[in-house]
């Protein structure tokens, strides 16, 4: 048996570029290999076994890349995080995960050992760091030798767990599978037509599935070579852009870029795809792209439990405010969210979906993972939706009151408890509401107390230590009550329709 994922990933030849940075290194194929070898040998020792969980919270760098491709070698399952969580947020996710070791930025050690210490194993704390500081682990892996025997993982072995929003409760772990990341990567490669000639513009972050699985996966798999900028920084991605054949990006690197005098088809005449996902792209940013490039951008429709579902063409119509039709391989489907009923072409309802793409559930919640799917296989995304005649779907909202902001997943009730927790509050309701820069942006609607004296100002910095930036609300909206129904529950739709042009000047 082989390592399904890894030997997929690594069969380019060793001579070949797999990226660039923006301060000029270069590595190849064959350096990526023996890195991971390096890297998989200082798991190893660190007591790292077939199965077990690793953690990593560290800056995007090509190590921190790799490590990705180390754990996978060594037939564990790789746990990336949010390099923006709070203490309080990596404790949840090591108390629930149970990982043996939980690789950190060399700046955060202090804080890591102890919430290491914490967990139910007390894992190993090891560091990696950027711009000169390699940390433990890469220290101890320049020592070793670069052969390692790669650990044998079949299609169904978890790969990785990604760590999910919802509406209620806390974040959920979605358990991915080698079958269900290269499946998708597959597909995608031969869908989007990447070749070994292709130059990926990589301004995404390496904790979440857009830049971590579909971009380097699918640019592994085809051999082609990646521009890996740090961040998104929009001067950095116009000095590259005239080198990349393709770029991928969330739909605030869109309305960031729309407004720089160099973006044009000058710039971009070197492409030959757009791709933007993980947040709605306005169609009124669809225009303006092609407007000033002459590109249309491509939208898709994935999330963290499925990969990529659906895609507008490579070629024919990319229609604006649609994603797609079902990617080849996936099978979608809407049904009525009250009865499960399967509805016709051109009624809203609740997506649902089905294929190799679809995660294997929940890390250590059956029950959660048996409310969320059908009896015959069909995961419930939580998304609503509709399908044209054209067989192209269209997203029109969400069942669960999910946030996308900047393309990051935020779930309301998480930030309702940390604003209800602060002296003087009564209660909250949080919201998105349309935001010209992020898609949606982060809306807190508050009742407190009069003789409490809060301000926006003091809710926001109060929150700063308990959530991540993303999530904290970019408005606060003070109150004397919050609307009801006859059954006691916060009308949310009420607020979104009250506030609904609060971003728009």
């Amino acid at each position: 048996m082989t390592n399904v994922l890894f030997d997929a990933l690594t069969a380019t030849a060793p001579g070949r570029l797999w990226l660039e940075t923006h301060d000029g290194r270069r590595l190849t194929y064959g350096d990526l290999y023996t890195l991971t070898g390096q890297m998989a040998q200082v798991l190893v020792e660190a007591g790292v076994r077939p199965g077990d969980r690793v953690a990593s919270n560290v800056e995007k760098s090509p190590e921190a890349l790799a490590l990705y491709l180390a754990v996978v070698r060594t037939g564990a399952v790789f746990l990336p995080l949010n390099t923006a969580y709070t203490a309080a947020e990596l404790a949840y996710f090591l108390g629930d995960a149970d990982p043996v070791l939980f690789v950190t930025d060399p700046s955060r050690v202090a804080e890591a050992e102890g919430l290491a210490a914490a967990t139910r194993g007390g894992c190993r704390v090891l560091t990696l760091g950027t711009d000169g500081q390699a940390g433990s682990l890469l220290t101890a892996a320049m020592g070793r030798r670069a052969a390692f025997e790669t650990v044998s993982r079949g299609p169904d072995d978890l790969a990785a767990i990604l760590y999910t929003s919802g509406t209620t409760g806390r974040s959920k772990g979605a358990m991915l599978s080698h079958r269900n990341l290269l499946s998708n990567a597959l597909l995608l490669k031969d869908h989007w037509r990447f070749t070994a000639d292709d130059v990926l513009l990589h301004a995404l972050p390496i904790y979440h599935t857009h830049g971590l699985f579909v971009a380097s996966n699918i640019l592994a798999l085809a051999g082609g070579s990646m521009i890996f900028l740090p961040r998104f920084e929009a001067g950095a991605v116009l000095d590259a852009l005239p080198r990349a054949t393709t770029m991928m990006g969330v739909p605030t690197f869109y309305t960031r870029l729309v407004r720089e005098p160099r973006f044009n088809r000058e710039t971009t005449g070197h492409l030959r795809l757009m791709i933007s996902g993980s947040a709605p792209l306005l169609a009124q940013t669809h225009a303006e792209v092609e407007g000033l490039t002459g590109h249309r951008v491509l939208e898709r429709y994935g999330m963290t439990e499925t990969n990529m579902n659906t895609s507008n063409p490579y070629e024919g119509p990319r229609i604006a405010g649609t994603v797609g039709p079902p990617l080849p391989g996936v099978e979608l489907r809407l049904t009525d969210p009250e009865t499960g009923a399967v509805l016709p072409v051109g009624e809203i309802g609740m997506i649902e979906v089905r294929g190799e793409n679809v995660f294997r559930g929940y890390w250590r919640q059956p029950e959660k993972t048996a409310a969320e799917f059908r009896t015959d296989g069909f995961f419930i995304t939580g998304d609503l939706g509709v399908i044209g005649h054209d067989g192209y779907v269209t997203i029109v909202g969400r069942g669960k009151d999910l946030i996308i902001t900047g393309g990051f997943n935020v779930y309301p009730k998480e930030v309702e408890e940390a604003i209800d927790a602060l002296p003087g509050v009564i209660e909250s309701a949080v919201i998105g509401l349309q935001h010209p820069d992020f898609g949606e942006g982060v809306t807190a609607v508050v009742v407190a107390s009069p003789a409490a004296g809060l301000s926006e100002k003091g809710i926001i910095a109060a929150l700063e230590s308990q959530l991540a930036a993303f999530k904290r609300p970019k408005r606060v909206l003070l109150v004397e009550s919050l609307p009801r129904n006859a059954m006691g529950k916060v009308q949310k739709a009420q607020l979104r329709d009250r506030y609904a042009g609060l971003y728009s000047g």
